[in-house]
This record gives structure tokens, sequence and C-alpha cells, in this order.
């Protein structure tokens, strides 16, 4: 089959109004030291840490303000079986298994999604959108961890064309219902989430952050806010997966910059440290004005690489991986909400046509995938590179004479590159590695 580049310019970033000019480089030896890690040896029990016991939520005690949380039946407890389809079309259907206890917790933050028509959401997700998010980059990880995430009051799809087209933040179409009276910012839902989640219900157990793009700039700024100054707090971090965003480090180390005491993860056997990746393909690296492979919040240095699927490295670059990529089953909603089409520029507005996308992963007369995922092992390699100041994933697609599809889809355009796969491209190595540093962290 052809490759099926889409151009959309959904962007799923907070920031869009960043300089895509390279910050200057610090320099300095690579970080040897030891990542904090908690003296919990026990993944029950435990009290909240002494700075959130006495916290009292202001928006999180309404259930409905959760997308995902533990014993409910919510979108993260949907059907996350996967159909594997090899190369020669041969098919089996893999069964997920849910895992009793999870040992730590994920907390997980969207990225832009929301189609509501002001330029912040509302507290009502809708499963084809919020929901669908969580779905493609964090449901799967319920088999390793106890899974919260909250609905914020994003920036919504809205919000960011009126930012492209350089409008006013106030609605264009009449009076927004969606934008918060009380002058807060999409972090505040998240900063008060996370309070509550740590006064209520952690307990002492290790935590996974992950988020992607908007939700990666807002745990980016928790990080460094909230966990990187306090020990207690960042002794409490199993690692940190901020996909789609640019985390800064001083060039030739492995912290600093972004976060003083936090480090970019360097091998699998380390926990209390953070992954960052922005995804373009091998054939179209970053241009000159990408938006990504950059540090995105004014620090200056490099940004962080860390592939999930080969992590060992230098937090930069690292060596060749064929990813364990997982994608959903029909083929549009690899782009998570398939919302609009347009030029691939950062600064043209989306428009509302619906994209056209070959929906088979495998030619209809030799099957039909009846599970919700796939997964197409070979399909995809990966690796953490450098060019022209950029530090970005490389992705190349290897497609073979036969009924299996021979590319992915999901572009962007040159400066977003393959924003929008960043999470599905190594998800089934998300969950391994959040696996391994489970372990690290329950061992001290």
């Amino acid at each position: 089959m052809p490759r099926l580049g889409l151009a959309i310019t959904v962007a799923v970033l907070i920031a869009v109004g960043c300089s895509p000019a390279k910050s200057g480089s610090a320099t300095g030896p690579r970080s040897t030291a030891p990542r904090e890690r908690s003296s919990t040896t026990s993944a029950t029990g435990g009290r909240p840490l002494a700075r959130y016991r006495d916290y009292r939520t202001v928006n999180y005690s309404e259930d409905s303000h959760w997308l995902c949380r533990p014993g409910r039946r919510d979108i993260c407890a949907s059907d996350l079986d996967t159909t594997r389809i090899d190369a020669d079309g041969t098919m089996t259907v893999h069964r997920f298994r849910d895992v009793a206890n999870p040992p730590v917790d994920c907390f997980y933050v969207y990225p832009t999604i929301s189609k509501d028509p002001g330029p912040r959401s509302d507290w009502h997700a809708s499963d084809g959108e919020e929901g669908l998010a969580a779905l493609n980059q964090v449901a799967r990880l319920r088999g390793r961890c106890r899974i919260f995430a909250p609905v914020y009051r994003q920036t919504t799809l809205a919000g960011l064309t009126q930012a492209l087209a350089g409008l006013p933040d106030s609605s264009s179409a009449g009076p927004s219902t969606t934008t918060p009276d009380d002058g807060s910012e999409p972090y505040d839902d998240v900063l008060d989430a996370w309070r509550s989640y740590m006064a209520t219900d952690n307990d002492g157990r290790g935590v996974v952050l992950i988020g992607h793009s908007q939700g990666s700039a807002i745990l980016s700024r928790l990080l460094r806010e909230e966990i990187d100054p306090h020990p207690d707090v960042r002794a409490q971090l199993v690692s940190a997966y901020l996909a789609g965003w640019g985390v800064a480090v001083p060039d030739g180390r492995t912290v600093g910059a972004a976060f003083q005491h936090i480090a970019a993860c360097t091998r699998v056997e380390e926990a209390g440290c953070v992954l960052s990746w922005s995804s373009f393909r091998a054939d179209s690296p970053p241009p000159p004005n990408a938006l990504f492979g950059i540090p995105r919040d004014g620090t200056a240095g490099v940004a962080v690489c860390v592939n999930p699927a080969a992590p060992d490295g230098d937090g930069v670059t690292g060596p060749d991986s064929t990813p364990h990529s997982v994608f959903p089953a029909v083929r549009s909603q690899s782009i998570l909400m398939g919302a609009a089409t347009g030029s691939g520029r950062a600064d043209t507005p989306p428009t509302t046509e619906a994209p056209t996308v070959d929906n088979a992963w495998i030619d209809p007369a030799v099957g039909v995938v009846t599970t919700p995922f796939v997964e197409v092992p070979g399909l995809v390699t990966a690796r953490c590179t450098r060019h022209d100041g950029f530090d970005y994933l490389a992705v190349s697609a290897h497609g073979t004479p036969g009924p299996r599809a021979d590319d992915i889809v999901g572009d962007l355009g040159p400066q977003w590159g393959l924003h929008l796969l960043d999470v599905n491209l190594v998800m089934g190595d998300i969950v391994d590695l959040v696996g391994h540093q489970s372990t690290v962290w329950l061992d001290g």
C-alpha cells in the first residue's frame, strides 16, 4: 500500500507561540549523580506525605472530574485486545489481561483534544475526545499501575485555532461558556488534581507521570515546581514520560536546565528519571522552523530524547530499536481524533474537513481485524538522533510486499512530524519499561 501522509494541523500542545529558534547550549560533564529513590518497599499501606496531608481539593472531590480512576468502569477499563499482523498477513489475537493490585500508580494528563467551542474546555469529557486519547496513551498501563487521569479545562482546538489565526483569546463566535471565571489556567486544574491525589489516594505509593504535548507541558511544570525541589515528593517518582515536548538539559549532561535533580533516563534499570521524545520520519528530519526537538520553555540547552524502546544512551542519542507499537485497528484513529486537515504549517488554522484515510491495516480479502488495536511487528524502527541542532526520535517504516499495510499514518507536516503518533509508536515499550522501573523503585 502507498504512503498515506496526512497534513493535519491539529496541534496537540499548549505553547503555540514558542519560538522555534535553537537555544544556546550549556556545556559540562554528564551527570553521574544518583537518582532519588523512595525508601518505601511496600506498594500498599503508608500515609500521605506530610505536605499534602491536610490538602482540600478545589474541584476534584467530584467523581465526574476524573476521566479515569481505579475501581470504575470508565474509558480506561475498555477492551484492549490486539491483533498481531505479521508482514506475510498472519494474524494472531492477543487478549489483554488485567492485573489485580498493580504496585504503583500512573498520573496521566492528555493532550489538546477538546472540540468545545470556546478557548477553554468544560468539565464534560467525551469518550471520542479526551477518552480516545486516554484509551490510546494510558489505558494499556492498567496492567502496571492504578490509573488516575483528571479532566482539566484545557486549551481547546478552538483556542488553538484562534491562537494560530492571531485572534484574541476570547471566542469570536460570541460569549464563551467554557472559560473559567476564576482566572485559572489549565495547570491550576492539574495541580489541584495532583495535590488531591497525593492527599487522598497515594498513601506512599510510587507514581509514574505520563503526558503528551499540552499534557507534557503541564507535567513538565508540575515536575519543575512541585516535585523536583522537594526530596520527599521526588522520592515517590517512579518515572515521567513527557512525550511530544522539549525537556531541556545542558548539552553533554543528563540533568540540569529544566530540572535540577531529576535526570534523563539512560538505562532500563533506573527509576526516578524522565523520558521525553518527539517523533519525525527519518527521511523527513525537522526543518529549521520545526516545533519539536528543541527545548520548548525557553530554557537554554538541548532537548532530551530518550526512546522508551531503547532507553540506553546519553539522553539525547541512542541505539536503533524496533519499537513495540500499538495502533488503533481503525487507522484514522491513529491520529487520535481526525479533527481537521490543512496545510501542515504551524501558522495555518485547522479546517473542519475530515481527513481521508485508508483504514485497512491488512487487505480485507486476506483477513478482518476484530480487536480494537493492532500490533505490526517489524514495520517500524526508531532511534534518538541529532540533526542540525534538533534532537528527536527518527522513525522509519519498512514496508514489504504482501497484504499488510506498508506504512503508518499521522503525518502533520514538516514542522510537526509524527507528533500525533508519539505515544502509539512506543506504547508497548512504555508498558514494559514501567514494569522494570516499578521493580527498581520498589527495591529501593
